[in-house]
């Protein structure tokens, strides 16, 4: 938009006197806005993004290109893209009614050409974008792409972006192992359970993480650590030696946040989980 302003006088007896100042606006020809439908992103994950166009003028604007930069960022002499194009996602809409595809050159940078928005009318797309190994993962992450519409109907370039950022939480994930593997009976054996986290935040009381399991044989005589630090039943666990039911009290097993590193060659990002591991050791009663 084009603001202006101005004010008149008036004159008379060698006085002037000066008017309220008003107000106007001219319409671009060609208004564009951007949004994601979610305002997160995850690994592995997709972004939806809506691109409106709206005509203002009396003339349609045909052969227009829409140019998306997929978040590029300068990195070590080069571009990295943390957004790649879904394949055959992006659909069109003139005035409500889905249009034949357009020419879309996936890139990066994604080229949409051959957009043509009628007079007073307007143009809506619509596409889906991955999220890369170049995003940032961390809990300050974001990803920022700028959309560009150019045609020879413009007087310049209209751009539009949108912001999304890194889902915020943990993501948890358990594996459990056992030794001795071969054991007689009236032996102990060490149950370890190891529980990575390769979300980008640590685990909390609210997050109820709780560890059960059902020993088969019964253990008894059971000891616990967390972390290498003996564990207490009070507050922490329970255990049944009749049914061989352990579990965990919510939240006595807290687990730290992933730590993330942006290698300085690639630009990938890659994680390392951050981990907790409980060990329950008794002796097997029967076999």
């Amino acid at each position: 938009m084009l603001t202006f302003t101005n004010q008149a006088a008036l004159s008379y007896r060698n006085r002037v006197r000066y008017s309220n100042l008003t107000t106007g606006q001219i319409a671009d020809t060609l208004t564009v806005a951007k949004e994601a439908l979610m305002g997160t992103y995850g690994p592995g994950g997709d972004v939806t993004y809506v691109v409106r166009l709206a005509n203002n003028g009396t003339a349609p604007l045909t052969d227009l290109t829409m140019t998306d930069d997929l978040g590029g960022y300068a990195f070590g002499g080069g571009t990295v893209y943390p957004l790649s194009y879904v394949a055959d996602s992006l659909r069109l809409y003139v005035n409500g009614a889905l249009q034949p595809a357009p020419t879309v050159v996936a890139g990066p940078p994604l080229v949409v050409s051959g957009v043509t928005v009628p007079a007073g009318g307007n143009a809506m797309v619509v596409y889906e974008a991955a999220v890369t190994e170049y995003a940032a993962p961390g809990a300050d992450g974001t990803v920022t792409n700028t959309v560009t519409a150019t045609g020879a109907g413009l007087a310049a370039p209209v751009a539009a972006a949108a912001t999304v950022s890194a889902q915020s939480g943990p993501e948890l994930a358990i594996a459990k192992g056992l030794s001795p593997e071969t054991v007689g009976a009236d032996r102990q054996v060490t149950y370890t359970f190891t529980i990575e986290n390769r979300g980008n935040a640590a685990t909390a009381p609210a997050d109820n993480v709780i560890v059960t399991d059902t020993f088969d044989p019964v253990l008894s005589n059971i000891t616990v650590t967390l972390n290498g630090a003996p564990l207490a039943p009070a507050g922490n666990y329970a255990y049944d030696e009749s049914t061989g039911v352990f579990s965990t009290e919510a939240g006595a097993v807290s687990v730290p946040a992933a730590t993330f590193t942006q290698d300085p060659a690639t630009g990938v990002y890659t994680a390392e989980p951050g981990e907790a591991v409980l060990t329950v050791t008794g002796t097997i009663e029967t076999v």
